[in-house]
């Protein structure tokens, strides 16, 4: 039978984490919970993904999700400006001794590749992020027995995402950690307090919603459930899980007094990302074009080695604004405390 959101015992998800952070412990680690956890197929090879697709129905046997990032295209003005970019991030690659690469002009992903493996291989869940399936791959992926998610920042997002066919929206506000979901890469981010997303988008969609960006605590999660939303996504609040990925350096600064604040930039990938604020993004942000792989590529290498070296000041460090409820601890752990934090605020609130 295919899986339906009302089926979770406990209405959190872990969100996807691409770039390392989600590992198959970690989703089977939730998983266990009772919640959902979710693979990031984002940045991996269609053979990488198809391996953790692997590893992770060795470690549990419930519900899990993978999400997929939607090519889309880039303005060729900006993609005209990354050679300005990489001219300006020279003497930072210089400080670790690399070179900068000269970005492809073209990468999807392996888009198809990813899809077709999730043809043959079907996961309960396959959500969608900056942008969507076409209809063709949408039914496809819906006759192979998964449940359709497409992440949405807007209302008009959340209309076409319907349109096309999904069996359930994210909603994403913009206190959410790492990227932003906006379907056009050069579109600034809108504002829209969460709460106030969730009601526009539940007025006029009658699908089933999950709630997304800057959840960190039981009232956060009850905030979203008693709005409408049937399950609460967070990712920030797992960085620090013992089964994390994330690199050490990113897991330390999560707790580092230092970083007292977030910041939306495009200085790393292109597109715009909420992270903890340090000199790289307040060097750089004003410069990066909105050119979504090309500028993930080009500093790709540099975040490596500054994650390898311990420097956290020149490190996409991803966070969204509830970033210093993350601890370290199985994340099990994590999310049943979650849990019964948020139940205790439901059971007050009904008394």
């Amino acid at each position: 039978m295919p899986f339906h959101l009302d089926q979770l015992s406990v209405p959190l998800v872990q969100a996807p984490l691409a770039g390392g952070a989600s590992t198959p412990e970690l989703v089977a680690a939730v998983n266990s919970t009772g919640a959902l956890g979710f693979l990031a197929a984002g940045y991996r090879t269609a053979d990488g993904m198809r391996q953790q697709l692997v590893r992770t129905r060795e470690l549990t046997s419930r519900p899990f999700g993978v999400n997929l990032f939607v090519p889309g295209a880039v303005d060729p003005a900006a993609a005209a400006a990354v050679g300005a970019y990489r001219d300006e991030l020279r003497s930072e690659a210089e400080r670790f001794g690399i070179t900068l690469p000269v970005p492809a002009a073209e990468d999807d992903d392996a888009w198809e590749a990813k899809v077709g493996i999730l043809l043959d291989e079907p996961a309960p869940v396959v959500s969608f992020t900056f942008g969507l399936p076409s209809p063709a791959e949408a039914e496809a992926l819906r006759r192979a027995g998964s449940l359709l998610l497409a992440t949405v920042t807007t209302v008009a997002e959340a209309e076409a995402a319907q349109a096309a066919g999904m069996d359930a929206l994210c909603v994403q506000g913009p206190e959410a950690g790492g990227h932003r979901a906006t379907h056009d890469i050069a579109a600034e981010p809108e504002t829209v307090p969460l709460p106030d997303l969730l009601a526009a988008v539940r007025e006029r969609m009658r699908l089933p919603l999950v709630a997304a960006g800057g959840l960190g605590s039981g009232e956060d999660v009850a905030a979203v459930l008693r709005g409408g939303a049937c399950a609460a996504q967070l990712g920030t609040l797992y960085l620090r899980a013992h089964e994390s990925g994330a690199s050490q350096t990113h897991k330390d600064a999560l707790a580092d007094a230092r970083f007292d604040t977030t910041a939306v930039t495009r200085a790393f990938s292109g597109r715009p990302a909420r992270g903890l604020r340090n000199r790289f993004i307040d060097a750089h942000d004003g410069a990066a074009p909105s050119a979504y792989p090309h500028v993930h590529h080009l500093t790709r290498g540099l975040r490596s080695a500054a994650a390898e070296a311990g420097d956290a000041e020149r490190l996409h460090l991803w966070a969204g604004a509830r970033y210093r409820l993350a601890r370290c601890a199985p994340a099990a752990e994590i999310t049943r405390a979650l849990w019964e934090e948020t139940r205790a605020v439901l059971s007050a609130v009904a008394e």
